[in-house]
């Protein structure tokens, strides 16, 4: 008998295993994407957990500071082996996104390299070192240091994890709105300054990168502080919905009623100020979209034909067969939000980009069919853009709705009596609550990439042209099996860790006698500082 052999086929070892992209037809920069989309948004389950609970722990060693309360200092050594746990699998999990720039995505990194190193050269300089440098006395200084000190601490890594998220969504931004920068061609070792509107084309590719000329005119570029306030508010939301979350739960089920009652109100008055907060900055970040990105802006409502008075679709779905939407709308809303006024028209999809724009890239296109097909070209997949900020949408709109009402229920003292069905069912949506969050901030992240296609910066450099040459879509398929294994196993530690800490619960009460040597000590400057 014939025995197969994968020289037979050109092809190399690890394809002969598995040809999984033979059989699904797909291309290495699908497959590329999907790997890419994959861990970061497993990745991006963590790092908003951890700034949240950071935010979340200074709420309550300041609350254990002021009063002297042992209940806040046992809250706040609770939460804290949660904040430990979400951290520890968030820098495992991001790591490997590094690796990803080099092996799949060569082209961009050495395109952007010049951008990218400054912007992760600062995170690890004012971020990852301020981070490190405080957390192992958060976690282990408990009774090694004086309260001050150890409230000092938690501040510091707080402020870490807001600082590392600075300078990720400033790198993420630039490459929606690029700043500060010129662009850069070296031939035979000869360095070319390139004018501010040079188009790259294939030639380029190789010999070109983005050089940077102004640093702050690069950190603050259009986008990047609304959308870091947007990121913000979004993490904030995620750790203050995980208090309310396993507080809800142990009100519940009548357990660490005290601790529980406490927590669950700390808790539910962050998530309160997140939330609103969170509409204030979404709305300003989708302004700047508007400006900024007008193609983006018009895929998430689906808008085809500029018009005035354009509705703000709430629910439905968009048909591109007939480049129309189907949805339940708000009329005139999407130009109110948009410009403050009702008559103002909206651009569609079928006027961007402009033909100017188009004839730029395309010099050989002369025929209106021309410049209709290209036109297309530079669409993102606008079902998936429209579903996802949608979704964002309407579970941020739910959570808004909840929080109003579970402080309505605080207020009225009805909250936790749990033996009012109502306030039972509201309990179990607070439990649920923590869902919200995720799905928003996951759908939020897939509405910012996916509608910035098909561009990877921003009409600069296209994604199908970063790509590394050498790589293969049997590699890629291969390594994300083994990604989704080893993340699936990540999440099951995670799951059964995280379980195990709430069926523990916080330390037992504390004696009184305790309550009172913490006041002496702040009171009257005790060595512990």
């Amino acid at each position: 008998m014939h025995r197969w052999s994968p020289q037979e086929y050109n092809v190399s070892p690890l394809a002969s295993v598995i040809r999984f992209s033979t059989i699904t037809n797909m291309t290495v920069e699908t497959l590329a994407r999907a790997q890419f989309a994959f861990t970061i948004m497993f990745h991006y389950i963590y790092p908003p957990l951890t700034i949240g609970l950071g935010m979340t722990l200074v709420i309550m060693e300041g609350l254990w500071l002021k009063t002297g309360n042992t209940l806040y200092h046992n809250m706040a050594r609770f939460w804290t082996r949660i904040f430990a746990l979400t951290f520890s699998i968030g820098v495992a999990t991001g790591i490997v996104m590094e690796f990803e720039f080099g092996t799949n995505w060569a082209s961009y990194s050495r395109f952007v390299g010049d951008i990218f190193g400054s912007v992760l050269a600062s995170e690890g300089l004012f971020a990852f070192f301020l981070e490190s440098g405080f957390l192992a006395l958060l976690l282990f200084g408990w009774d090694k240091v004086g309260p001050r000190l150890h409230f000092f601490s938690t501040c510091m890594v707080a402020l870490g994890s807001h600082f590392s998220a600075l300078w990720i969504v400033v790198a993420n931004s630039w490459m929606q709105t690029p700043a500060g920068f010129h662009l850069e061609k070296i031939v035979n070792g000869q360095h070319t300054i390139l004018p501010p509107d040079h188009i790259i084309t294939a030639d380029d590719l190789g010999s070109m990168r983005a050089v940077v000329d102004d640093f702050w005119a690069m950190v603050f570029n259009p986008s990047s502080m609304d959308r870091l306030a947007h990121t913000l508010m979004g993490a904030w939301m995620a750790g203050a919905f995980l208090v309310v979350s396993i507080s809800a739960f142990y009100v519940l089920t009548k357990r660490h009623k005290e601790f529980a009652q406490a927590s669950l109100k700390v808790g539910l008055g962050f998530a309160t100020v997140a939330t609103c907060l969170q509409m204030v900055c979404a709305d300003a970040t989708a302004r700047g979209v508007v400006v900024n990105q007008p193609i983006k802006l018009a895929a998430m409502e689906g808008v085809f034909h500029t018009q005035a008075y354009a509705p703000m679709n709430v629910v439905g779905f968009v048909d591109m067969k007939t480049e129309t939407d189907h949805a339940i709308a708000v009329p005139g809303m999407l130009s109110f939000l948009c410009y403050h006024d009702f008559s103002k028209p909206v651009s569609g999809l079928l006027d961007l980009p402009p033909d100017a724009y188009i004839q730029a890239r395309h010099p050989e296109a002369t025929t209106p069919e021309q410049l209709t097909t290209l036109r297309k070209t530079y669409w993102p997949y606008v079902p998936l853009v429209f579903q996802a900020y949608h979704l964002m949408i309407a579970v941020g709109s739910a959570l808004f709705g909840l929080v109003i009402v579970s402080c309505f229920f605080w207020w009225k003292g009805w909250l936790f009596n749990t033996d009012w069905w109502v306030s039972r069912w509201l309990l179990i949506a607070l439990v649920f609550s923590v869902l919200g969050p995720q799905i928003c901030n996951e759908a939020g992240w897939m509405t910012a990439e996916a509608g910035r296609q098909p561009w990877i910066v921003y009409n600069l450099l296209r994604t199908s042209e970063a790509m590394s040459k050498v790589v293969t879509a049997d590699e890629i398929i291969f390594s994300l099996i083994l990604f989704a294994f080893v993340y699936a196993l990540l999440f099951m530690v995670f799951i059964y860790l995280l379980t195990r800490k709430i069926q523990h619960g916080p330390d037992s009460e504390e004696h009184e006698e305790m309550t009172q040597s913490w006041k002496d000590i702040i009171n009257h400057d005790a060595p512990r500082t």
